[in-house]
């Protein structure tokens, strides 16, 4: 699993000129489901993204988590994060897991995270979004598991 994150000031996901879901400051993490990733490997990178300690403290370092601060999360499906281009001028999705099995642990990450008692939005798995976001810092990270 990869997980592609950004600590955001706020984040929306668009479906069809319709809002799906939005939230304040937090994480809007774009997952990627592989095909060698297990129900284990969601809930492990939902516990490390959970605890991963990226937001500041009031001194100005990286040492609180989103549930430090009761922060809100955006997950969105991205299966391009598995696509592979090392060979050639079109990436090849043979990585990825097949549809079916990834919405489902695709839904199962999200399951792991509501867990946690923070506010936990969803994009639409498979969907066309457009999603926005206001990045904040900018802080960006890669997290796979």
């Amino acid at each position: 699993m990869k997980a592609l994150i950004q600590r955001v000031k706020r984040a929306s996901v668009t479906i069809e000129d319709k809002l799906f879901s939005q939230i304040g400051a937090g994480l809007l993490i774009f997952l990627g489901v592989g095909n060698a990733d297990t129900k284990e490997n969601a809930d492990k990178l939902a516990e490390k993204l959970l605890n991963l300690r990226i937001f500041e403290d009031e001194n100005g370092k990286m040492n609180k988590s989103v549930r430090d601060i009761k922060g809100e999360i955006l997950s969105v499906s991205q299966f391009t994060l598995c696509g592979n281009c090392s060979k050639g001028t079109r990436p090849s999705f043979d990585e990825a897991m097949a549809p079916n099995n990834a919405k489902e642990l695709y839904e199962y990450f999200n399951t792991s995270l509501m867990k946690s008692d923070l506010v936990v939005q969803t994009g639409v798995f498979g969907a066309m979004m457009d999603v926005e976001l206001i990045n904040d810092g900018p802080v960006t990270f890669m997290v796979e598991k």
